[in-house]
């Protein structure tokens, strides 16, 4: 990310800055990856140290599916029961040691506050709106939002509609941008997909003076772990740096498209340790006089292909439902299904939404999946079956 800045900050920095009392504000170094990755400088009224009570909160189980099975599995998503708030809402389905992809349908608000302090988290608005607001401040979001926060946010999702649908990762390690779509500087270049004007950040600071109980529920080890803190946690004045929150809308992805069909990694969008997030969006199709639209058969030797079917009929596959999950693991081959790849010859675009992830280390799949799963996907490239 670039460098931003939002409310008050001395000149320099680790030196004094006072607040009108007299008193100096707390200074404090949100960092990643050590003191060598990126970071931001935040000034708070109150040391973000003052804790009243700790407590142990609940621990965090993902129970493995023993399937013991190397076949593509159909999740049917679509009618999960909603429930639970943005946190306490989300269902894991898939997960290995880089990341894991939950799902939720919440109904309920959040009364607490949420710190990740083991990951990175790339949470998809599929349904609703509403906002987030953290220490660094206040960000709207919509429909086809990713939202990007940094491990060691503190923050709320609110929503203000009663109809919500998410899309979750956690992540092992820091999420940023493919790096062939910047310059050495940071800047995106004139061959990527989206520039800096399609990203949103926050927009203006918070700044609660409230003195009570204030509960942050922190994600670490396996378990969440309860914090009650004197002072509300968004009492910062000012920051500035590198590492925040931010939005980036699937709509403004700017497909790249060619003569013949072109491969996966031209709808990346973000890139992990050992995984990548690509956006599928509507585009023109190829325009080869010989082209063959729909994308060739592959064997995903080296990854896992997880796809999210956000919206539109997606040409190459027959029988997924919205909010479908599908996962073809690696080891054996797959591509479209019976009769789509000629129906796709001659057609000029798609109107297709999707999110793909894939990683490159297997996928393994929760109690939770087994219930969704569609057992017939691996048979549905037999014709007529």
């Amino acid at each position: 990310m670039y460098y931003h800045s939002l409310g008050k900050f001395p000149q320099k920095r680790h030196t004094q800055f006072r607040r009108p009392d007299g008193e100096l504000y707390t200074e404090e170094l949100f960092g990643a990856e050590g003191f060598s990755g990126n970071s931001s400088l935040l000034y708070h009224h109150y040391p973000p140290t003052m804790v009243k009570e700790v407590t142990q909160g609940e621990r965090i189980e993902i129970k493995p599916w023993k399937e013991d099975l190397l076949r593509h599995h159909h999740l049917l998503t679509h009618d999960m029961k909603p429930g639970g708030d943005p946190l306490s809402g989300r269902v894991t389905v898939l997960y290995n040691d880089d990341c894991q992809i939950a799902l939720a349908r919440p109904t309920e608000k959040m009364d607490y506050f949420y710190r990740n302090g083991e990951h990175d988290e790339l949470i998809f608005i599929h349904e609703g709106e509403g906002y987030m607001q953290s220490q660094f401040g206040r960000l709207e979001f919509k429909p086809f939002d990713y939202i990007v926060i940094p491990r060691g946010t503190t923050y709320q999702l609110v929503f203000n509609t009663d109809k919500n649908r998410i899309l979750v990762v956690d992540s092992t390690g820091p999420i940023g941008f493919p790096k062939r779509y910047l310059s050495k500087q940071g800047q995106f270049m004139e061959n990527s997909p989206f520039c800096e004007r399609d990203i949103r950040v926050p927009a203006e600071p918070l700044f609660f003076d409230d003195k009570g109980e204030f509960l942050v529920k922190i994600k670490k080890q396996g378990r969440f772990h309860n914090y009650t803190f004197e002072y509300h946690p968004f009492n910062v004045v000012g920051w500035d740096g590198y590492l925040y929150p931010y939005i980036f809308n699937m709509k403004d992805f700017e497909p790249i498209t060619g003569r013949v069909h072109q491969p996966p990694p031209v709808h990346q969008t973000f890139e992990a340790h050992n995984y990548v997030v690509c956006s599928f969006c509507p585009r023109k199709y190829d325009y080869h006089p010989l082209a063959i639209p729909a994308p060739y058969n592959h064997s995903n030797v080296d990854s896992d292909e997880v796809l999210y079917y956000v919206e539109g009929e997606f040409m190459s596959r027959k029988g997924v439902e919205y909010a479908s999950i599908t996962h073809h693991p690696g080891g054996i081959p797959h591509g479209p299904h019976p009769g789509t790849v000629e129906k796709s010859i001659g057609k000029e675009a798609t109107e297709e939404y999707a999110v793909m992830i894939d990683t490159f280390r297997p996928l393994y799949l929760t109690e939770a999946a087994k219930k969704m799963d569609d057992g017939h996907y691996p048979y549905s490239w037999i014709p007529h079956a």
